[in-house]
């Protein structure tokens, strides 16, 4: 449970946990372990010795209640509210740790041995809590496409992003485009 590894970035690794548990809410064990090395953690940390059913499955109902608390608000005040309630929960004050031979590193959680869900609640929250202090509004979304409900991070600058992937923003313009041709067809109003 480091997380610390050069190139360690805990908002896409919340990102891409949330969307594999949306397409597969009951993600093996081995998947999601897969996922935590894809984004730093030591293989041998993930072993089921380290990483067991139980620990797997309370990972998937923080991912799950991540999701709905915070990735899934729209409104920048509520979500604010919710990682205060969260990072609260968790214990989480910033502390500098250094186990396992690494380097000193920031940890917001309360120990380091504690469970994997409350592990990726506090560096979750923390890292979206600093996202939005940096934005000053969420950057984060639910995919605007019909039928995609894959959760993103807004990591750039300018306009709001509303979609997850450029093929999904693609797909959305598309289907606006046909129903504004096929409005004066319908009676609708003319372009």
């Amino acid at each position: 449970m480091d997380g610390h590894t050069k190139g360690f970035r805990p908002g896409p690794r919340l990102i891409d946990l949330a969307n594999a548990l949306d397409e597969d809410p009951a993600l093996p064990r081995d998947a999601l372990a897969a996922l935590l090395v894809a984004h730093g953690e030591a293989p041998g940390d993930v072993t089921e010795d380290e990483f067991g059913e139980r620990d797997a499955e309370a990972l998937r109902a923080a991912v799950a209640r991540l999701r709905a608390r915070v990735l899934a608000e729209p409104d920048t005040d509520r979500a604010a509210r919710a990682l205060n309630a969260l990072l609260a929960e968790c214990g989480a004050r910033p502390r500098l740790s250094r186990h396992d031979g690494h380097a000193w590193h920031l940890h917001v959680d309360r120990a380091d041995d504690v469970s994997w869900a409350d592990w990726f609640t506090a560096a979750s929250a923390h890292a979206l809590a600093q996202l939005l202090s940096e934005r000053g509004r969420s950057a984060w979304g639910v995919c605007a496409a019909e039928g995609c409900a894959r959760v993103f991070l807004d990591d750039g600058p300018g306009t709001r992003r509303r979609h997850c992937s450029p093929a999904c923003a693609s797909r959305a313009r598309v289907a606006a485009h046909r129903r504004r041709v096929r409005a004066p067809e319908d009676g609708g109003p003319h372009p």
